[in-house]
């Protein structure tokens, strides 16, 4: 029985086909498909449609604004609510020191942090089709924000009498500095969710498509670096100034070291017993996660005891230790960002809602993948862009999906954004409630969960080897935005790097890989002659594929790539001709002319003396003539045997269309190009796998228009073979009248 099924599973892996049909080309094939018809509505008929409201209709629209009801109503609340609840206050312990810390890279106030981790989240839920990703403050977003905060708003811009917070909890407390910060982070968080709504709104969610993975590796890269560099003044506990704009970096690293020797040996004590706490903390939950019901707490767990130490012991009096200070109670009211700082941060806007929503949809995709459904771009752009534009009354910064909170909120068992919204509840009763709890907490504790938080972003160097050995274009892409990031700031960096992006495809398309076909024997597939052996050519027809589209970038490179594969140059073959012609009618007029000044000769002599030399000279003569004519009948062959004798055993070349895209105008003048050259040299070119949007373009570009050249289209490369093979070298002078 073993061997009867082993028997089974090798014929069914050797099965045949055997198909009997009439060999078509496109023309013939046309003939027997008769294309459905569609009458189109007429314009009334198509608004009516779309006016008429129906109780379906409303729902389908009121589901995709708001994809909550898509889940609510049949939320199953034995199976989901206590994993959503144990993941909701996993993520919201992880929240709360994030949105403090990544408060300071942004160049706020601490407490602004915390607003961005309750508005934002509290929105999404409504509004984002991702249910598991963790939606708030992030690192790379808050260094940009911070980035135009500081450029805007200078130290220089203040007196140095009061530019640090105090530690009263009023609402009002703020220094003017920290008041102008927040109106430039405000007006660049309406702008930026402005920007995202509209792009939401106007279907533009494939802009993504263009921050492709490579880019945003390298960016956010290159973000950890500025990231690392702006916490060390925090860790070190020295006094620089914070930079912005090209070469930020570099000017960030000198700073610190300039002042090194002012380093604040507590604070740095403080930073690194966080940084090595923080590290075990994470080994663990990464070793043990499969038998840890929730992943330890390590972050709340050191700014509890970061700000129990400090507290206890005065480290802010005693060794001078900077910690976060006030932090308000309550919220703040509703309040109109002000809308005159719009023109001089929309660049910096544009940058953080592509990024933002770059950051929200890859990480949304990869969960929907794998649960099992699915996520829709548009509307993810919309969701940010409310978030963003509403939440900036609130005076919230930039937000976008946090990879390591989403990694946390999906292991814990979270299923829907319930867990989120959770999340966020906890930071309002910090905000409300206890928030003056943390403000003996150092900065460097924030620093130093910054800084760890960076791991992931840093293992991301290992992309070099891996694109060294798979594709080195996306090296190139990796490389660049990493580097332009680094040096010109992010916002410039991004610039550069999208830009570098687009010209790799431009690159790509004008060096596609070209190909010489040959036919598996016995078969009707062909394959690459140079890549297997059994592939044999067939005779007498050269079988041409590019991996690309025929256009304007890209039309010379095609032609001249098929020439050089093909072995055949008709321009080159036509000039020999044309030269061989030339030279035969030379030595024709050269010998006409010698032949007339030996009869003017003959007639001037008299009648024995002429009747002796024609007598005499008639073999002379005779043998020059026969000599000239028979230098005339061997030069032509002798001119063009080194252009025809790569031609002489081929009589078609086949034009493998099936990886073509589509087909401009320039396109279509090379393929006219390419027929008219080779016909006039004897040779027959085809043209075969047409896909239906290339054939459009063909019939929009009136290349259809004349049957001969119709008559070349074949739907499929066997098709043109047999025809080439039954047909054989010939040379259509209707086809030349064609083109």
């Amino acid at each position: 029985m073993e061997h009867a099924g082993e028997d089974q599973i090798c014929h069914a892996s050797e099965q045949m086909y055997c198909v009997e049909r009439r060999v078509y080309n496109q023309g013939t094939l046309q003939e027997q498909l008769h294309k459905k018809e569609t009458t189109p509505l007429p314009l009334s008929q198509k608004i009516a449609r779309s006016c008429r409201c129906s109780s379906k209709k409303v729902k389908s629209v009121l589901c995709s604004f708001f994809p909550i009801f898509t889940w609510l109503p049949h939320y199953p609340v034995k199976e989901y609510l206590l994993g959503d609840i144990i993941s909701g206050i996993s993520t919201g312990v992880m929240q709360l020191p994030q949105g403090l810390a990544y408060a300071l890279l942004a160049a706020l106030p601490p407490v602004f942090g915390l607003y961005s981790s309750f508005y934002p989240v509290f929105l999404y839920t409504f509004f984002g089709t991702s249910r598991h990703i963790s939606i708030g403050t992030f690192a790379v977003i808050s260094l940009m924000i911070g980035g135009v905060v500081v450029r805007e708003a200078p130290d220089e811009m203040f007196d140095s009498v009061g530019t640090n917070s105090t530690n009263s909890t009023d609402l009002d407390s703020f220094t003017a500095r920290d008041d102008m910060r927040v109106k430039v982070a405000v007006a660049v968080t309406l702008l930026s969710g402005i920007i995202q709504f509209c792009l939401g709104l106007l279907r533009f969610g494939f802009v993504a498509i263009y921050l492709t993975e490579p880019l945003v590796r390298g960016f956010t890269t290159a973000a950890a670096v500025h990231v690392f560099t702006s916490q060390l003044k925090y860790l070190l506990g020295v006094n620089t100034k914070r930079f912005s704009g090209p070469l930020s970096f570099l000017y960030s690293l000198s700073a610190v070291f300039s002042n090194i020797a002012t380093t604040n040996v507590a604070a740095l004590v403080v930073g690194l017993v966080c940084i090595v706490l923080l590290m075990i903390g994470k080994e663990i939950n990464d070793r043990f996660k499969k038998k840890l019901p929730v992943p330890i707490p390590m972050e709340i767990i050191v700014v509890v005891i970061g700000t129990g130490v400090s507290a206890g012991m005065n480290l802010t009096q005693s060794y001078g230790v900077d910690v976060v200070g006030a932090i308000p109670k309550g919220l703040r009211p509703p309040q109109v960002p002000d809308i005159s700082l719009i023109s001089k941060v929309y660049v910096d806007a544009i940058a953080i809602a592509l990024v933002g929503f770059s950051m929200t949809i890859s990480m949304a995709k990869i969960f929907a993948l794998k649960h099992g459904y699915t996520v829709d771009g548009n509307q993810e752009l919309i969701a940010l862009g409310i978030c963003n534009s509403a939440g900036s009354f609130f005076q919230t910064f930039a937000i976008t999906c946090s990879m390591s909170r989403s990694l946390v909120q999906e292991g814990t068992g979270g299923k829907t954004q319930i867990a989120g919204t959770l999340s966020s509840i906890m930071v309002l009763l910090v905000i409300v409630a206890i928030g003056y709890l943390f403000e003996p907490l150092p900065q460097a504790v924030l620093a130093a969960i910054v800084m760890v938080n960076l791991k992931g972003m840093f293992k991301q160097f290992g992309d070099i080897p891996y694109f060294w050995r798979t594709s080195r274009i996306e090296l190139a892409i990796w490389i660049v935005a990493f580097l332009s990031s680094v040096l010109l700031g992010l916002d410039y960096g991004l610039i550069t790097s999208i830009a570098f992006a687009m010209i790799t495809i431009i690159y790509r398309t004008q060096s596609p890989q070209y190909r010489i076909l040959g036919q598996i024997p016995g078969t009707d597939i062909y394959c690459d002659v140079e890549e297997y052996e059994e592939v044999k050519e067939c005779p007498g027809i050269k079988i041409f594929q590019a991996n690309t589209s025929l256009y304007f970038a890209n039309s010379d490179l095609y032609i001249n790539a098929l020439k050089k594969k093909t072995g055949i140059d008709p321009c080159a073959i036509l000039t020999a001709r044309k030269k061989a012609q030339k030279k035969r009618a030379k030595e024709l007029k050269h010998l006409h002319e010698h032949k007339k000044k030996a009869v003017l000769k003959m007639t001037n002599d008299t009648e024995n003396t002429m009747k002796h030399e024609v007598m005499n000279d008639k073999l002379s003569l005779n043998g020059k003539f026969s000599a000239a004519e028979a230098a005339v009948r061997d030069s032509s062959p002798d001119e063009l045997e080194h252009f025809m004798e790569p031609a002489t055993a081929i009589h078609s070349i086949v034009l493998d269309f099936s990886p073509v895209n589509f087909v401009d105008s320039v396109g279509v003048k090379a393929l006219k190009t390419i027929i008219k050259e080779y016909e006039e040299t004897g040779i027959s070119v085809y043209i075969t796998g047409c896909n239906e949007s290339v054939m459009d373009n063909l019939a929009k570009l009136h290349f259809l228009d004349q049957a001969a050249l119709r008559s070349l289209l074949f739907p499929s490369i066997h098709d043109a073979i047999l025809t080439s093979q039954m047909k054989g070298p010939r040379a259509l002078q209707t086809i030349l009248d064609a083109v």
